[in-house]
């Protein structure tokens, strides 16, 4: 037997849509239980470093992307040019209602990603652009990750 840990990879990444479980992390700030994701709408990095972090592909969870990046660099992800299936996408900053974020999700194929909702607060799949407002891609994709471990099967 021999386990196929992309497809099992990949699998899990679309598998996540509509999934609650990365919607809280609690941490104690200043004497007082305060959950950093805000109800899911700032779990972008943690759902995905959830997903690599038990793959093995960076250190630990995180539930910043600037923290996250940091992490990938360090284990091995690099920049590509092109997304191909399981690569991670880093989307460009834009206004939330709790402030200007950064976004991260994965690469799935033919054009399309699966990313934290901000507004459901769970994973769902879209457009890599996020669709179009006035002819322009709704949001950038500003930089695309990929890791040897995406190169196996």
């Amino acid at each position: 037997m021999k386990l196929l840990l992309k497809k099992t990879y990949l699998s899990l990444i679309e598998n996540s849509v509509g999934a609650t479980l990365f919607k809280n992390l609690y941490a104690e700030v200043d004497g007082q239980v305060e959950d950093l994701l805000k109800g899911g709408d700032l779990s972008c990095a943690f759902f995905v470093s959830f997903i690599l972090n038990h793959f093995r592909l960076i250190d630990s969870a995180h539930a910043t992307v600037s923290g996250l990046v940091k992490d990938m660099e360090k284990n091995g992800w690099q920049v590509a040019h092109e997304p191909k299936a399981g690569d991670v996408l880093v989307w460009e900053e834009q206004q939330q209602k709790s402030g200007p974020h950064t976004h991260i999700g994965f690469y799935i194929g033919d054009t399309m990603a699966v990313s934290n909702n901000p507004q459901g607060g769970e994973p769902f799949k879209h457009h890599v652009t996020f669709g179009e407002k006035d002819g322009t891609p709704a949001r950038v994709v500003r930089a695309v990750y990929t890791h040897q471990f995406l190169e196996k099967e």
